[in-house]
């Protein structure tokens, strides 16, 4: 019976812990499949690519994508730069425009925004004495369109739309010299040498001034590079209506005028043409009422005229306005048809007056100070002779009167820039022909 017993009871024994191995082998199975189904969802032989590599695909997808967006970022970037710039530039002329028009307001001499606005209306007048009339003229709309290249030229050197136009060929080379070194000495900027021929252009460049070669112009360039000085001055009037149309004030130069302080800190900008003067007293360059003497007449014998020395076409600042432009092509028309002197007819269309079968130009005019803006007559004639005049520093000096242009500018120099006293005295007070 006990042997039985123990037979039965390691049977038992032994198929428990079969049953128990079964059950562990079940649960490691269920436990393996799990962590399969869940490291390879897709199974052992999916045909998909790794999530590894998908995730890398993706990444250069976006990568690519932001290359693209990041171009047409840029594009637009420069293109709102761009567009920015323009506007800048817009910006910068509407400043100089208000720089220029308070500057003009602050002076309380141009008054030209003041008769435009009251044109063509009636006024009352008021009492005795305080009637003032309105006779500074609007300038005019400036057209670029009238030369592109030099509107840029222009823009570039001109300060507060104005600069100071010298027109010079070859022939006045040595002269040109002295004239941009007393113009760089004063700190005057805003210049510009209009070269007649190439020779001038380079010589320009090389010495670091600023200058414009005109276009190919036939009716122009043979008289330019060839003429003499007075062939020469009449061609100015043609080329300066340009700086006008453009909107410029041009104080107009020629080259044998040495420059001792900056001429645009004397000026009044009250009138179309403020001019230098050939005068040589307070008489002669102002105006005068010159009693004419005819016994014959009895009783009217005397007969009172006005007189004028005239204005001199080498040196004379004038504002862009229509009777401006009009006075540059009535002179230039006359200069083109007529055998005459270029600053007998500037003076003709500024002061004749209308008459039977003549209108004529209504145009203002300033007479400048004769000793600031002094000629070669009242230096060598009056000045040099006179201690206390001595002592005056004009604002430039014109070599007008007298034919040895070039040792006289020098000799000015020396005088006023380097102080020796004695360097005019060798000179004649007149020419010697």
């Amino acid at each position: 019976m006990a042997g039985r017993r123990d037979g039965s009871l390691m049977r038992d024994k032994t198929q428990s812990f079969r049953g128990s191995r079964i059950v562990t082998a079940i649960v490691v199975g269920v436990l393996l499949g799990s962590v399969c189904a869940f490291f390879f969802p897709r199974g052992f032989f999916s045909s998909d690519p790794p999530i590894q590599s998908r995730r890398f695909g993706k990444l250069d997808l976006q990568t690519s994508s932001s290359q693209c967006e990041s171009t047409e970022r840029i594009n637009m970037l420069r293109s709102d730069i761009g567009s920015l710039s323009d506007k800048n530039d817009e910006l910068k002329k509407q400043v100089q425009d208000l720089t220029e028009k308070l500057r003009l307001a602050e002076q309380g001499k141009d008054h030209a925004h003041e008769q435009f606005s009251v044109l063509g209306k009636p006024h009352k007048a008021g009492p005795l004495g305080t009637v003032k009339g309105l006779r500074t003229n609007p300038t005019v709309i400036p057209d670029e369109s009238v030369n592109p290249r030099l509107a840029k030229i222009l823009e570039d050197v001109a300060v507060q739309k104005e600069l100071v136009v010298a027109l010079a060929n070859s022939n006045v080379k040595a002269m040109l010299e002295i004239w941009f070194t007393s113009i760089k000495r004063v700190g005057i900027t805003n210049y510009l040498v209009v070269g007649l021929d190439d020779e001038i252009e380079e010589f320009c460049i090389a010495n670091d001034v600023p200058v414009y070669k005109r276009d190919p112009d036939d009716g122009i360039d043979s008289i330019a590079k060839t003429g003499g000085n007075h062939a020469v001055s009449g061609l100015k009037f043609r080329i300066l209506r340009e700086f006008l149309q453009l909107g410029y004030s041009v104080l107009l130069s020629d080259v044998d005028i040495v420059y001792l302080q900056n001429p645009f800190n004397h000026l009044y900008r009250d009138s179309d043409v403020e001019s230098m003067s050939d005068g040589h007293n307070n008489m002669t360059a102002y105006g005068f009422n010159d009693v004419f003497d005819e016994p014959s007449m009895g009783w009217a014998r005397y007969a009172h005229t006005m007189r004028i020395w005239v204005y001199n076409s080498g040196f004379f600042y004038i504002r862009p306005t229509l009777p401006s432009i009009e006075l540059l092509d009535r002179v230039a028309g006359r200069l083109s048809k007529e055998k005459a002197w270029d600053q007998a007819v500037f003076n003709e269309e500024l002061f004749f007056p209308s008459h039977p079968g003549y209108d004529g130009l209504h145009a203002s005019k300033r007479t400048m100070d004769f000793y600031l803006f002094m000629n070669s007559k009242v230096l060598f004639k009056t000045v040099r002779k006179d201690a206390n005049l001595k002592k005056l520093k004009p604002v430039i000096l014109h070599v007008n009167y007298h034919p040895d242009k070039l040792p006289r500018m020098k000799a000015i120099m020396e005088f006023y820039v380097n102080g020796k006293q004695d360097a005019l005295e060798p000179f004649p007070e007149g020419s010697q022909w």
